[in-house]
């Protein structure tokens, strides 16, 4: 048998086969999209439902609520730093703002609502004339030298309510003695100085007491809530007495301490307040 010739070697192929995954079959971006896609089209149909099952008013009422409004917060507020601090009617200040609370707060007003040129032009007249007094209630304190430390216990701020007076206690000074209802010394001086001032300023007036958050004992058989009243209708009676006429107040009410100046500090002696109002007359 013949001899074979040398031959070369027969190359080695190896064949590499990649699987894949198998929920790559199954999964993709088309996916992601496609859901987006059903929630858009669930939203849409939400929304022509909203649209149809409302009222006109229940619709404006939607708008009004999600329409942007004034957020901006500043650490001190209600003229702390100068008079009204630079701010407007519609700025805001640190208190909090429950329904039904007399407080600057931030609306949505529609265009309809604000009023003609005829209004505007009257309100902003009561805003200078409030302006006004209350830098007059300022010069009447710093004249004074017993009181001249105490301007800056007087905060000012404009409201939806009308213009704000608050006389605020702090370390170093207290309206009323402490638990009471009985004025101070000084308390009763610038509350006298208030009042003269307001004497002739045709405004409505009301007056709201504030307490601290400090705990009575269950045998002292009072609290916060009537407190806080006390020292209102005590405020009022003394600014009646020194010549502000009765029939100008239209409430006095006393909210405890449901309505801190200082939130994160509820014992804060600056929580203890009066806030004097002065009511919009248009």
């Amino acid at each position: 048998m013949a001899a074979r010739p040398n031959l070369p070697p027969r190359p080695i192929i190896v064949k590499k086969v990649i699987e894949q995954a198998h929920a790559g079959h199954h999964g993709g971006a088309w996916k992601v999209a496609y859901a987006d896609f059903v929630t858009a089209m669930m939203a849409f149909f939400l929304l022509m439902w909203l649209l149809g099952a409302t009222t006109e008013k229940q619709r404006k009422a939607l708008a009004d609520y999600f329409a942007p409004t004034l957020v901006q917060s500043k650490q001190e507020t209600a003229g702390a730093d100068s008079l009204f601090n630079g701010d407007s009617i519609v700025s805001v200040d640190d208190y909090p703002h429950r329904q039904g609370q007399t407080g600057s707060k931030s609306l949505t007003i529609p265009r309809d609502a604000r009023g003609g040129p005829a209004e505007l032009v009257s309100r902003q007249k009561e805003v200078e004339k409030f302006r006004e007094d209350a830098k007059s209630i300022l010069q009447r304190i710093q004249k004074r030298g017993d009181l001249k430390r105490l301007a800056k216990n007087i905060r000012f701020s404009e409201t939806t309510e009308g213009m704000r007076i608050d006389v605020v206690d702090d370390s170093d000074f207290s309206m009323f003695a402490m638990g009471t209802g009985q004025l101070t010394p000084q308390g009763s001086h610038l509350l006298t100085e208030i009042a003269g001032a307001l004497q002739d300023v045709p405004n409505r007036l009301s007056v709201r007491g504030h307490t601290d958050a400090a705990p009575w004992s269950a045998a002292s058989g009072t609290n916060n809530w009537r407190l806080s009243v006390e020292r209102a209708e005590v405020s009022r009676n003394y600014l009646e007495f020194r010549g502000v006429a009765g029939n100008r107040f239209s409430r006095i009410e006393g909210v405890a301490d449901r309505e801190p100046y200082v939130m994160n500090a509820p014992l804060d002696p600056r929580n203890r307040r009066i806030s004097i109002t002065l009511g919009w007359r248009t």
